[in-house]
């Protein structure tokens, strides 16, 4: 059975940098508190650049722009399917 996803709150995120910058070791912080590597690297990252630990505050800008095309795209193409059954429609009066 896989493990049940954890969510941790940003004061927690802080607190476990905030170990870190001040000297503990990253495999005790990993062990001491049941944490995944991953997670951790991930939180000291996003200290380091942006100070947030929210995604969308630590995306690049050309992944915003990408996630703003993608979502431009999908209603295009529900645009041109409308319009695709408004002639067939159009077509058969």
């Amino acid at each position: 059975m896989p493990k049940q996803r954890r969510t941790f709150t940003a004061e927690f995120k802080r607190q476990m940098v905030q170990l870190y910058e001040n000297g503990k070791s990253r495999a005790a912080i990993v062990e001491e508190y049941d944490l995944t590597a991953s997670a951790l690297d991930r939180w000291i990252i996003q200290a380091q650049t942006t100070g947030s630990f929210k995604e969308k505050d630590n995306r690049s800008s050309e992944e915003t722009e990408l996630m703003a095309l993608r979502k431009e795209n999908q209603r295009l193409k529900m645009e041109v399917d409308i319009l695709k059954q408004a002639a067939l429609i159009m077509g058969r009066k």
